[in-house]
């Protein structure tokens, strides 16, 4: 269903382009689906001398899907999915073993014109996460807050709006109870290499610290992806991302302090197979 979608869809096409597949990890991803809606996949993945990994089963019905996953630190995460319980409504359980407070349950109910969104803990001190947008596909307006019901306080408090035309995004969230904004620019150059340019500024009123981050996307083929960033603090990371077969991809990322030239360069690289 089209509308404005929920506040945390805010601005996330420039975060797409901004944070999306950037990684100083090694990682191995490999997944297969069957035509009976079961999905298996593992991740394998190495950060400096640590190593995780994990494995994952889905499976998608007619107005729903069940996740599980299973990871090599001894834990459990489930959700279960389920649309239409009434009309436009989507209902998302889920619980993460042995953490037995980590349970929640979410609302969501989407509109042409408006989406609320409500979540509760499942636990002894609950905090309720309420999130609500109105307006349409191009202008929107949202806000979110979460109660925590043992102390009596919000633990968070944002709003914001976004506007989309054919060729541009603009949104603006004012967050972390007021004291930050973040305004985020994209402008698409060139739909049939989609070609993207981002800026994105985030202020924190307290301690009068600005970060500026621009950023672009292009495709070089229809097969290669490349993308790269850079922010006021002299922080510079670029990927390239290629589709060795369809759902495939070999994505390769490099990032450097342009500030601390003597600090060693960090390198990612992930494999996702999906044959």
């Amino acid at each position: 269903m089209t509308g404005p979608g929920l506040f945390s869809d805010f601005g996330n096409k420039a975060k797409e382009i901004l944070f999306k597949d950037y990684s100083d990890d090694q990682k191995l991803i490999i997944s297969s689906q069957s035509d009976t809606g079961l999905a298996i996949g593992s991740t394998l993945a190495k950060k400096g001398g640590l190593s995780s990994g994990d494995v994952a089963a889905k499976f998608a019905f007619r107005n729903g899907a069940i996740d599980v996953k299973f990871d090599t630190e001894s834990n459990i995460s489930t959700t279960l999915v389920v649309t239409n319980i009434f009309p436009s409504s989507r209902t998302i359980a889920s619980c993460k073993f042995p953490d037995y407070n980590s349970g929640k349950i979410e609302v969501q109910y989407l509109h042409d014109h408006a989406s609320l969104s409500t979540a509760v803990g499942l636990n002894k001190s609950p905090a309720i996460d309420v999130s609500a947008t109105i307006g349409t596909p191009s202008v929107a307006f949202g806000t979110e807050a979460s109660y925590v019901v043992s102390s009596g306080n919000f633990a968070k408090y944002n709003a914001g709006f976004s506007l989309k035309t054919p060729n541009a995004v603009v949104s603006a969230i004012l967050f972390d109870k007021g004291d930050a904004v973040r305004v985020s620019y994209l402008r698409h150059l060139d739909h049939l290499n989609k070609g993207a340019a981002v800026g994105e500024i985030v202020r924190k009123f307290s301690t009068n610290e600005n970060t500026l981050t621009v950023g672009c996307s292009y495709a070089v083929d229809p097969h290669t992806t490349v993308k790269a960033k850079l922010n006021n603090h002299g922080h510079l990371a670029a990927l390239a991302q290629h589709e060795l077969k369809p759902k495939s991809l070999l994505t390769i990322s490099g990032s450097f302090d342009t500030l601390a030239m003597e600090k060693t360069p960090r390198f990612g690289l992930t494999l996702s197979l999906k044959p």
